[in-house]
């Protein structure tokens, strides 16, 4: 790795063990590895996250354009009394 930057990171003492243990394992070869993993960990998490929130904003700006809210309770109610007609004409045939 030619081209790196030498950063300081202060660790709790819980990660610093944890970070030791995994490359005594033989899991990670140092201790940047763990890092370099780490971060791409993380920047993958904030693009998706950043993707997620992007999808609300258009997923809301959808709903807000279908027109007026319409109650739930009587929506449901709606869709009810229609499939019980439906089943009632089927049990009549």
């Amino acid at each position: 790795m030619a081209n790196v930057e030498k950063v300081s990171v202060a660790l709790t003492p819980e990660m610093a063990e944890t970070m030791r243990e995994v490359v005594a394992s033989g899991e990670y070869a140092s201790s940047s590895e763990v890092m370099r993993e780490a971060l791409r960990e993380w920047k993958e998490r904030r693009t998706f996250r950043k993707d997620a929130i992007e999808e609300l904003g258009r997923l809301w700006d959808g709903g807000i354009e279908s027109g007026p809210p319409t109650d739930g309770e009587a929506a449901f109610a709606r869709i009810k009394s229609k499939l019980d007609a439906r089943l009632a004409n089927r049990q009549v045939e």
